[in-house]
């Protein structure tokens, strides 16, 4: 009852700030989900203290246990948290626009050029400071996160299946299990709890996938299958732009042909270096193959189950919470969130710190964010700036 009220009453302003910082982020927050989170943190957490960093864990590992584009999952439950079912839409909407308009662009561009801009010397420069900061992020959540050896133990294990290519979602579920195993271990049999409502959020995407899936057969291309195509994706893709890739791959140019091989590379290289959401590659798609009413539609579809999956298992989430056993188990799922974290910060490392240059970027963007706590998005633009500055001197 509490929580629904919060929502009806919000207090003037909270809806324009949600709108103004989910803007701003959607025009800065380059590098992919993990180094979103870590900007969405260091905004909501260490600056304007909208919530304390326990409750942002909570939301980070129900973010994890359902499908989408975990970041603008997230974005979307912070503007709940902040301004009830309006902020909902807006922090999302926010969030997800300013990309989808810099890759309307490009995709205008790539259809009447034939090619895309220069992003190289941009990354070069950014990609640095993302892993600072993602760094930085990771260091405040771990010592809210790791509270216990055996949490401790769980997110360690996470990274090592996790760097061995097992699954993400197995990760986030083997690590939530043992987590529940352990507090019985120590505690005894647990008295009826709700925990298992985890279950009807995991299982909606399965039946979403198989509407979805029979609702696409091989068919000639309409901006009504293109919309559908999209509705299943983002109702049932777990994990990295990898998986993304093979979505679109297997039914976009494999077994209908809307896309060439180099069309559907070059969708994804876009989604990459925009800020904001990956998914806007679909914004890329769509107007590839159906125009600006297929751009569109292909956005709608791919981000509209997110909305979704967030407004059913939001409210879930504080009773999650205060079930122990329930409770253990978003423990054990918050570990291994963390954990997918570092295996990215690992991977985006070792192409980013690539000389002298991006290292010294790096160090130097890490002790501003700790020394002055400088805002993030400042420096992924000193970042940009310097990237343009430094590769155009060495070509």
């Amino acid at each position: 009852m509490r929580e629904g009220d919060d929502a009806q009453r919000v207090p003037p302003g909270r809806l324009g700030e949600v709108a103004l910082l989910f803007l701003r982020l959607g025009l800065t927050a380059f590098g992919g989900p993990a180094a979103h989170i870590a900007m969405m943190e260091d905004e909501v957490v260490r600056r304007r203290g909208w919530l304390p960093r326990e409750e942002f864990l909570d939301l980070l590992g129900a973010t994890n246990l359902i499908p989408g584009p975990n970041s603008t999952e997230l974005a979307i439950h912070l503007g709940h948290r902040r301004a009830g079912w309006p902020g909902l839409l807006v922090a999302g909407a926010c969030f997800i626009l300013p990309a989808m308009m810099l890759t309307l662009v490009a995709a205008w561009a790539y259809m009447r050029f034939g090619s895309l801009p220069e992003t190289g010397a941009i990354l070069y420069g950014v990609k640095p400071v993302i892993i600072a900061v993602v760094l930085q992020a990771l260091w405040g959540l771990g010592r809210s996160a790791l509270k216990t050896r055996p949490l401790a133990a769980l997110a360690l294990g996470s990274t090592v299946a996790r760097a061995l290519g097992v699954n993400e979602l197995l990760v986030l579920v083997f690590a939530g299990a043992g987590a529940v195993l352990w507090k019985q271990l120590r505690e005894g049999p647990p008295r009826a709890a709700g925990g298992s409502r985890h279950g009807v959020t995991l299982g909606l995407p399965m039946t979403l996938h198989a509407l979805a899936a029979g609702a696409t057969a091989a068919a000639p291309f309409s901006l009504g299958g293109l919309f559908l195509f999209f509705v299943k994706v983002g109702s049932v893709l777990f994990g990295s732009g990898y998986v993304l890739l093979a979505f679109l791959r297997a039914d976009l140019v494999e077994r209908w042909g809307w896309l060439t091989e180099a069309q559907l590379l070059d969708a994804v290289a876009v989604g990459q270096v925009t800020p904001g959401p990956v998914f806007t590659t679909a914004t890329f798609i769509g107007y590839v193959v159906g125009g600006s009413a297929g751009a569109g539609l292909a956005t709608l579809g791919i981000f509209l189950p997110a909305f979704v999956f967030v407004a059913l298992s939001g409210p879930l989430v504080p009773r999650i919470r205060r079930s122990p056993i329930a409770g253990a188990g978003l423990d054990g799922v918050n570990a291994a969130s963390l954990a997918l974290m570092a295996v990215v910060t690992w991977q985006l490392g070792r192409s980013a710190l690539v000389d002298g240059w991006t290292v010294a970027l790096a160090l130097v963007s890490g002790a501003l964010l700790v020394r002055l706590r400088l805002n993030s998005a400042w420096l992924v633009l000193g970042g940009a700036a310097l990237g343009l500055l430094v590769r155009g001197g060495v070509q």
